[in-house]
């Protein structure tokens, strides 16, 4: 027979083990069924074929194989060949593989271990790693007729191949499963701030490990109630993490922490300015940045940080607390009659009649001031140190101020000084505060009869307001705002006549040297009034009298406000004292500086007068200029 012919070893029973048997096969160039057919004998088992199936198969055995191998070694015959065999009630069925999963297989229990030659359906659970994840990495190792299917509720894989497949992937699954097992570890923080070094921490790590990789990366938890971390991730992984949580705590641990009190500046502003430079840094390490923070009972500057980045800031902080400037302000704001003005510039022969700043200037040159040099300031230019046009032009406006004010010309409305600090607002108000009626409610009760008035208080007089600006020490910028305002009538509260009031307001900027002065001027007002001029009795009598023997006239009287500044720049507090002292010199030469030219000017000529006035002996004025 042909079975017979391909045969070159007879099949020989070797020796007998329980249930199974050893045998001795070899053939060469055998048909598959014909081999199928040599399985069933061999094994008793009933083999359906339902399918022509063509090729031929060899078989080199130099060993003997166990009876049970043979169902093996057919399966792989015939899955080479796109077949499979399936337990088909008391009988084997030989089919192809794309349609071997419809078929009923055998369901293993999860976690016992599966044998047999025949496919197989079992559950695998997977204890850490992401389902999916594995399911991915294990595919490969699937026979052509398996499927699987992951279970995401349960993260389990649902598998159907052979067994020895099935307990390769169960092994592979295992050892991916074990590598990436979590462990979790709670690390108390001692020092740092926790939410700051979480922060730094999570940002380290995602260097450290590979974020795409869901094993790799650790977890960090914040615990308030302990103040520790928790971290959650491969073991490995989070022994690194603690390594650097037990070395980034002590380094904060040992920040230095300074306060620096401050002597000349408020703190509030110097930790604003701190802060702002701080948050503008970029730090490579987030550690190294400070804390600053303001303590306002001592007036001082606590920082805590690294010992290099707190010297930097010690040195900012030295800057910044340095002494300021002060700029010493005298002001005089004075009301100048126009009209009164006019006659005495006529009378003495003056062009300062026209009241502008110009005017002001050509009047004071009529007294030896600049730009003109008179006598007398050229007496003064020997006795006091400093410009000679700078010196003499002082003390010529300030003469022409006092003589207008002498005739009736001008009125002082005040002559305030500030102190104010190097771009700080100083201001000085001086006035009264008048009742203004906003309205009234008239009762007709019986009980309370009446009208009822209301009142709002107002405040009328002057605002002066300066902010300095020191450049240099001899220059500064003055930012000023000066407010004038007055009661024109107070009204009569029989009557209900209300108080009217004036304003007068000017704002401005200028730049000046040491002891400089400006005028600053513009300011007019008009003031209207009626006279009646009558010959005694006759222009009192009714009718006859006011047509015959009285007069009426209505004049408008024109009025600059003019305020005259003079600062002086003081670098150091000390030298307060000793610019009083210079100012009062100045004071007692400008007295004898008007009396020597008022005398003069009523004589209607200038004499040489510089030997009629003399400096207090040992006093010299000096300009107050920083070292």
């Amino acid at each position: 027979m042909k079975f017979v012919k391909h045969i070159f070893v007879a099949l020989v029973l070797v020796a007998t083990l329980g249930a199974k048997e050893q045998v001795n096969i070899n053939f060469s160039n055998l048909e598959i069924d014909e081999f199928v057919r040599l399985v069933s004998k061999i094994t008793n088992k009933n083999i359906l074929i339902t399918h022509k199936i063509t090729g031929s198969v060899d078989m080199v055995s130099s060993a003997p194989v166990y009876d049970t191998e043979l169902m093996d070694i057919l399966i792989s015959v015939l899955e080479s060949k796109g077949f499979t065999l399936i337990e088909n009630g008391s009988m084997y069925e030989v089919v192809r593989s794309n349609d071997a999963a419809k078929s009923t297989y055998k369901v293993e229990k999860t976690g016992v271990s599966v044998n047999g030659a025949l496919m197989t359906t079992q559950v695998i659970d997977v204890q850490w790693e992401n389902v999916d994840i594995v399911a991915a990495k294990i595919r490969y190792l699937l026979s052509t007729a398996a499927k699987l299917m992951t279970m995401k509720e349960t993260n389990a894989i649902l598998i159907t191949d052979y067994p020895k497949n099935i307990e390769t992937i169960k092994k592979v699954i295992v050892q991916i499963d074990a590598k990436y097992k979590n462990i979790v570890k709670l690390v108390p923080i001692k020092y740092t701030e926790i939410k700051k070094l979480q922060a730094r921490l999570n940002d380290i790590s995602k260097s450290l490990f590979n974020e795409k990789v869901d094993g790799e990366m650790v977890k960090i938890v914040l615990d308030e109630n302990s103040n520790s971390l928790v971290l959650v991730g491969k073991e490995a992984n989070v022994e690194k993490i603690e390594e650097l949580i037990t070395k980034m705590d002590i380094e904060i641990a040992n920040k230095a922490v300074q306060i620096f009190i401050l002597k000349n500046s408020d703190v509030a502003s110097v930790v604003a300015s701190l802060n702002d430079i701080i948050s503008k840094q970029t730090f490579a390490d987030p550690s190294l940045k400070p804390n600053i923070s303001a303590s306002e009972e001592i007036n001082g500057v606590i920082a805590v940080g690294d010992p290099s980045v707190i010297s930097g800031i010690k040195l900012i902080i030295d800057e910044l607390d340095k002494e300021k400037f002060q700029v010493y302000v005298k002001a005089r704001i004075v009301n100048i009659f126009n009209s009164d003005a006019e006659n005495i510039g006529i009378r003495y022969g003056f062009d300062g009649a026209f009241l502008t700043t110009d005017g002001l200037y050509s009047l004071a040159t009529n007294f030896g001031g600049a730009p003109v040099q008179g006598i007398v300031g050229s007496a003064l230019t020997g006795q006091i140190t400093g410009s000679s046009s700078d010196i003499t032009a002082g003390f010529a406006l300030g003469a022409a101020l006092d003589f207008l004010e002498k005739k009736g010309a001008s009125q002082l409305v005040s002559n305030p000084s500030i102190l104010c600090v190097n771009n700080q607002e100083s201001s000085i108000y001086v006035g009264q505060t008048i009742s203004i009626t906003t309205g009234s409610v008239t009762s007709s009760a019986t009980s309370v009869p009446g009208t009822t008035n209301s009142y709002k208080r107002e405040d009328v007089g002057l605002t002066l307001k300066i902010k300095p600006r020191v450049s240099s020490t001899d220059k500064v910028t003055l930012n000023v705002e000066a407010i004038m305002e007055g009661v024109d009538d107070y009204g009569d509260a029989s009557t209900g006549q209300q108080p009217i009031t004036s304003k007068q307001e000017v704002k401005t900027q200028a730049i000046l040297g040491h002891g400089e002065n400006i005028i600053i001027g513009g300011l007019v007002k008009n003031t209207q009034s009626e006279n009646i001029s009558k010959v005694p009795l006759l222009g009192d009598i009714p009718w006859l009298g006011e047509w015959l023997f009285s007069s009426r006239s209505s004049s408008v009287e024109e009025s600059n406000l003019v305020v005259i500044l003079t600062p002086y720049i003081v670098d150091k507090s000390e030298k307060l004292s000793e610019l009083q002292r210079e100012l009062g010199v100045l004071a007692n030469l400008q007295q004898k500086y008007n009396d020597i030219i008022f005398e003069e000017i009523e004589k209607g000529e200038f004499k040489k007068a510089s030997e009629e006035l003399e400096t207090p002996k040992g006093t010299q004025i000096i300009r107050l200029e920083g070292e």
